[in-house]
């Protein structure tokens, strides 16, 4: 018999009208019928999702051609105040229906603009996209893009930034397991330990600072990048074409534009770019990775909300499920690195559109990606919880272990011969260690020395031999000189922008 309870409509159209939605109601149901990124429908921030999108885009294409117009003007071509002034009224209001059916019909995106800019400025038609090519409004507003991007990252990356640093210097000297291969090590400190991951991201903002700052503008460069389009239009004044050039980059916020061009900027920027995101990602996966081990080892934990749901089986269940997300997310971050390494490695000559599909999809969800891990790193580093008893305990059953050699060095002083120390030591740390595997107790090292006669030289040393901060070396200091040399000065050009707090939604 057939179960109807969880049967999918074969017609979506049909059950449109069986449901008889209307309004806001309809266009709800019809966004529930079709594939939404997740990077947008779920994760990402309003405003890294507002700069990637079709009206910022097209918005932007008319900005543009408002400044290119503006320019030719002012250098002599025949173009009115009015026709700019009908231009600049109609910069914000799309008519995005007429332009998919433009582009339905003409097959040309930046066409299917232009001749729905200039529906609705019939003045200023003639001069709309004036000696342009389609590279002029499309690169030029990938590169606004991609600066913009950056401008919205840094910030994040530097409150990040700042929320460990806090955490660091909070917990400077609280000794800790070290751990090498995942095996215990020599102590460090939690803030140490936090610092290590600092230093990474300290890295990660020289690189997406450089990757922002190396950005130029294509400028007006014409359809192969020779300008000859526009040295036509100013009948071979070189001046004037450079002029031009020059004026429509400093309109659109650029300082300088590349100054040799094939039809596209190029694409190895785009490798500039993401990769300065996609090593931002290894960094987000280690620290990710570090923090869920030490869930499992129940030292430290993400925030856990009090009606949070670690496990729909499991109740007791405190699943690091931020820590995971953001694993899980930066994968996809550095999986995307492949792309503008193939894609510029296959331009032909002055180019090839092979090209645009990919950097419709790769360059996006580059930075959606980067975007919302840094606001879940941002809520995991503002919550962080320390549990000095556990952490005790764990340095509790391997210290004894690590203090052989500074309990064998001891002995020496009072006398004793080395050889023989590190003979007993070695026996006792193997008995005690039969203990630890063999039957599940406790590492008992401390009291099978403080119940041989041979120690008793040292007995009354031992808890000063034991003391945890005596294994810490100078990582309290360490902490110190790189919170203050390397950490807060980079973090004083975005003082104005700490505050910002992040509600993780769904």
């Amino acid at each position: 018999m057939q179960h109807r309870g969880c049967q999918l409509p074969s017609n979506p159209n049909e059950e449109e009208k069986q449901i008889g939605t209307t309004g806001k109601k309809h266009a709800c149901f019809m966004d529930f019928m079709k594939y939404r990124s997740p990077l947008v429908s779920r994760y990402a921030s309003k405003e890294m999702a507002y700069n990637f999108s079709d009206r910022k885009k097209f918005t932007t294409w008319r900005k543009l051609w408002i400044c290119l117009a503006k320019a030719e003007k002012a250098l002599g071509l025949p173009i009115t105040d009015a026709q700019i002034q009908e231009m600049e009224s109609h910069a914000e209001d799309i008519d995005f229906v007429m332009a998919a059916e433009e582009e339905r019909k003409l097959r040309h995106d930046v066409m299917a603009h232009v001749h729905t800019f200039a529906h609705c400025c019939p003045t200023a038609a003639p001069i709309i996209h004036l000696g342009a090519t389609s590279c002029y409004v499309g690169d030029n507003t990938d590169l606004i893009m991609l600066r913009d991007g950056f401008d919205i990252l840094l910030p994040k990356l530097a409150r990040v930034i700042d929320r460990l640093a806090n955490f660091a210097e909070k917990y400077a000297d609280l000794p800790t397991l070290g751990f090498t291969h995942y095996q215990p090590a020599q102590l460090t400190t939690v803030g140490k330990r936090a610092c290590l991951w600092l230093q990474d991201f300290i890295m990660d903002m020289r690189n997406l600072q450089r990757a922002r700052d190396d950005l130029r503008f294509r400028g007006v460069k014409g359809t192969t990048g020779t300008q000859a389009s526009f040295l036509q239009l100013f009948q071979g004044d070189h001046d004037k074409v450079e002029e031009l050039d020059r004026m429509v980059t400093e309109m659109a916020g650029f300082k300088k534009a590349y100054l040799v061009t094939g039809q596209t900027y190029s694409r190895k920027v785009d490798i500039d770019c993401l990769s300065s995101l996609a090593s931002l990602g290894a960094t987000v996966h280690k620290i990710c990775t570090d923090i869920r081990l030490l869930a499992n080892l129940k030292e430290i934990e993400e925030p856990f909300e009090k009606e949070q749901i670690g496990s729909s089986a499991m109740p007791y269940k405190r699943n690091p499920m931020r820590a995971e997300r953001c694993c899980s997310l930066a994968r996809h971050l550095v999986a995307l690195m492949a792309d503008p390494l193939q894609t510029a490695s296959v331009q032909w000559l002055e180019r090839t559109l092979d090209d645009s599909a990919n950097r419709r999809i790769s360059l996006p969800e580059s930075f959606l990606t980067a975007d919302i891990i840094l606001s879940t790193l941002q809520n995991i580093t503002e919550g962080l919880v320390v549990y000095p008893k556990v952490i005790e305990r764990h340095i509790r059953h391997e210290l004894p272990f690590m203090a052989t050699e500074n309990i064998i060095m001891a002995m020496v002083k009072a006398g004793g011969n080395r050889q023989d120390c590190h003979e007993k030591i070695r026996v006792l740390s193997q008995e005690a260690a039969a203990v630890v595997k063999q039957e599940g107790g406790d590492n008992d090292l401390l009291a099978r020395v403080q119940r041989d006669p041979y120690f008793a030289p040292i007995l009354g040393q031992l808890d000063a031999l034991l003391d945890p901060k005596t294994f810490i070396g100078r990582a309290p200091q360490q902490v110190a000189r790189f919170l203050s040399e390397e950490v807060r000065p980079v973090l004083e050009p975005y003082k104005a922008k700490m505050d910002v707090k992040i509600e993780l939604e769904l």
